[in-house]
């Protein structure tokens, strides 16, 4: 009978159940998710942002502007970039304070030159191009510029801090294009939130922003209260608004303890042995104050002199009225070189 032990190898090798290979397969970890309640509430921050940043856009262009509320999905630049079916101008717009992270805009170049013309003048009638010019992409980035403000507006009022961007970075995408943006790797995966946006019934197309993961959950955890490392500042607010509430109660005093304190020019003390040292107050004030309560007679309603019966007969009839400011003495001279505008100097006033 062999009475040798087994290895600790090879007691790993059973336990794991590879026939004696003590190394581990690698385990693919799942793909983060987005739960129902996190895409309900990034579909209502992306509803009332961009909300407001369709009435910015509206002021810009001149035409009602209507952005519905999102849809959102998960997917990868890659598969984005393989769905674009004509160039697209993409918006790079960073969170810098507030929330930190990436942020994406993306509309069509058709409905790009749209938004152009109407910045520029126009009716907003054009032809599908093929490209924009200079001073077309930069009326675009000032009109998304726009947006992205009044949206960032918005979002610093429902988190309660206040949320700074970026200047946006355009670019003109396609599917041929190598990169879509320099911050978010082509196979990271995004949130994908698209609206549906009619500027009049010149455009009827889709508006696209993208979030990493990371900072999707980053707006998540802000309105759900459960954020992580809450900013410093805000916990030190709070620490000093409960330092301030508590410190009354040491020193509160109700009439009673008013009427009996003596207050001497060195010391004054309550009940609770609370002492302020300082020049004090002079004289003492030993003698209780009779305090009564205010009375306030009852306010009767003044009612106007009633109008006598049938006064509309008389109504119109018209009457001559004149009216003594005052008296004085002027000589015949006097009078007759008075004009329109001439003033006189009254020696008496009207009684």
């Amino acid at each position: 009978m062999d009475n040798s032990f087994l290895s600790q190898e090879e007691i790993d090798a059973l336990l794991n159940g590879d026939g004696g290979s003590s190394e581990t397969e690698p385990v693919n970890e799942p793909a983060e998710e987005l739960s129902d309640l996190e895409k309900d509430l990034l579909g209502e921050v992306g509803n009332i942002s961009m909300g407001t940043a369709a009435t910015a856009l509206s002021a810009v262009v001149g035409k009602p502007v209507n952005i519905t509320t999102p849809t959102i999905t998960l997917s990868t630049l890659n598969e984005l970039k393989k769905s674009f079916k004509t160039p697209n101008i993409v918006l790079d717009v960073q969170f810098v304070s507030g929330i930190v992270g990436g942020n994406l805009f993306i509309i069509n170049i058709e409905d790009s030159a749209v938004i152009a013309n109407l910045m520029m003048g126009g009716d907003g009638v054009v032809e599908p191009p093929s490209e924009l010019s200079e001073l077309e992409i930069s009326a675009v980035q000032e009109a998304m510029n726009q947006m992205i403000g009044s949206a960032a507006t918005s979002m610093a009022t429902m988190f309660s801090r206040e949320v700074n961007i970026s200047p946006p970075i355009s670019s003109v995408c396609d599917e041929n294009s190598e990169e879509i943006s320099t911050d978010i790797s082509a196979d990271e995966e995004i949130v994908n939130v698209s609206f549906r946006m009619t500027i009049g019934d010149l455009v009827d197309s889709n508006i696209v922003q993208i979030l990493p993961i990371a900072t999707a959950k980053k707006i998540v955890s802000i309105m759900m209260g459960t954020e992580e490392n809450a900013p410093a500042l805000e916990s030190s607010k709070a620490q000093n608004e409960v330092k301030v509430v508590a410190e009354p109660k040491e020193i509160s005093m109700n009439n009673e303890d008013v009427a009996s304190e003596t207050v001497s020019k060195d010391t004054y003390r309550n009940e609770n042995n609370y002492s302020v040292q300082g020049q004090g107050i002079v004289g003492n004030y030993e003698e209780p104050v009779n305090v009564k309560q205010a009375s306030f007679g009852q306010l009767e309603e003044i009612r106007g002199a009633e109008m006598p019966k049938n006064i509309d007969l008389i109504l119109d009839v018209p009457l001559e009225l004149s009216v003594e400011l005052g008296r004085t003495k002027k000589n015949i001279r006097d009078i007759l070189a008075l004009t329109r505008g001439s003033l006189i100097e009254l020696n008496k006033l009207a009684e």
